[in-house]
């Protein structure tokens, strides 16, 4: 496997210089797992970048980092190495044995870069630390890899499991008394999803939220973000079956036919079905899920539930019926039944935005990048929820960020 530290060979896929951080909060559960050992196989040889949307047309002459160019590290609160997780997705199918040990260097060599990360649960006998306090720690965890390795960025994609929606607070709206609380070590304003979140501002990484906890996504943190000229992306990644919704739905509209209801059901297991058996932490879910099915077919009617079933493991199941008002009043029903190990449709993804927010470093832009909505559920900065017209808008985006990374470059 090749030494993330070596200078890297020349890669096809590289039209930008200098190398890039991958830095995954939560950094040793199953989907940066599965990412580390996938970008380990893809810069190995070992295997094809398949799923990876940057890997294909009409991305490949973008000016995007190679896969053998981003070096991962991250923050976890578990002691449980990567090492340990993928021997875990080798023992329930999802990897093969093969890719397992062709990556198991390079996954040591990432799990031996995560730092321990933030939790409102601090342990006994462990003195208090002030919100402030544990984002500059974080955030000097960040930095000290970027340069430790000599890269360009770092980008942070907060991969934790899903968090309760936070009480909005005027903590949220007011930068002053957002410092003062944060100093404060009686006080833990705002949710750990936030905090790191934070960190990221403070070490200047562009940052993606992949899940539907708050994150970047309160008022002051997006304003912060924004002053800094950091690049952010969210919210709650966009891998099976909202994906599939956003290409149904508008398929409806452009049909002329009316969307009475659309219910939907997900079954899961692993980690995340146990998160989500919480009544208070499913909500953020729930809410990230239906906000764009509901704004693609003007129905309210769109009741989603989520079980979880714990010997399904990593493997999700959602189903969808959908009843449409045709000609006539007539009805139609839609039936669909996805299947998936959800770490695998979500990985993919992690290893793009990487690419794409460190494009977006390069190219000088700074707040929400509108355009990577193509990821999202809940995208921040734009309302536009139907797949092709996502497309579309990252297509024309990565156009005009490469020709200005281009451009930057010759004027060197």
């Amino acid at each position: 496997m090749p030494d993330p530290t070596a200078t890297p060979t020349p890669n096809p896929l590289r039209k930008s210089t200098g190398r890039v951080g991958l830095w995954m909060v939560g950094a040793r559960g199953s989907v940066a797992t599965t990412a580390t050992l996938g970008l380990a196989a893809i810069a190995g040889g070992h295997t094809a970048p398949t799923g990876c949307v940057t890997a294909s047309e009409p991305f490949t002459e973008a000016a995007l980092p190679g896969f053998d160019e981003i070096v991962v590290g991250g923050h976890d609160v578990t002691d449980v190495s990567m090492v340990a997780r993928a021997e875990t997705l080798v023992r329930d199918g999802m990897v093969a044995p093969q890719l397992m040990e062709a990556a198991r260097e390079a996954i040591s060599r990432a799990d031996a870069q995560v730092r321990p990360g933030y939790t409102t649960m601090m342990p006994a006998g462990m003195p208090a630390e002030s919100q402030q306090a544990a984002a500059e720690r974080l955030a000097h965890d960040i930095t000290s890899f970027r340069d430790a390795h000599e890269l360009d960025h770092v980008v942070v994609v907060d991969l934790t499991s899903t968090e309760a929606v936070p009480e909005a607070a005027p903590e949220f709206f007011d930068a002053p008394a957002l410092r003062e609380a944060l100093a404060d070590p009686s006080r833990a304003v705002l949710p750990p999803s936030s905090v790191t979140a934070y960190a990221a501002i403070l070490a200047g990484s562009p940052y993606a939220c992949f899940t539907p906890s708050a994150g970047m996504n309160l008022p002051v943190l997006m304003e912060w973000a924004t002053e800094a000229g950091i690049p952010v992306a969210g919210q709650d990644g966009k891998t099976g079956q909202t994906w599939l919704r956003t290409i149904l739905a508008p398929a409806f509209a452009a049909r002329g036919l009316k969307v009475l209801s659309w219910a939907g059901a997900n079954l899961l297991g692993g980690g995340d079905g146990a998160t989500l058996a919480d009544p208070v932490a499913v909500q953020s879910k729930l809410a990230s899920k239906t906000r764009g099915l509901q704004s693609l077919t003007g129905s309210e009617v769109t009741p989603l539930h989520i079980d979880n079933v714990p010997d399904l493991g990593n493997t999700k199941v959602a189903w969808d019926h959908v009843h449409v008002e045709g000609f006539l009043g007539s009805r139609l029903t839609l039936q669909t039944t996805w299947s998936a190990y959800d770490s695998m449709l979500a990985a993919p993804l992690v290893l793009d935005l990487a690419r794409l927010l460190s494009l977006a470093g390069g190219a000088g832009h700074a707040g929400p990048v509108a355009a990577l909505g193509f990821f999202f559920k809940d995208p921040w900065s734009s309302d536009t929820h139907d797949f092709a017209g996502q497309t579309r808008e990252l297509t024309e985006w990565v156009e005009e960020a490469s020709q200005l990374v281009n451009s930057n470059a010759h004027h060197s």
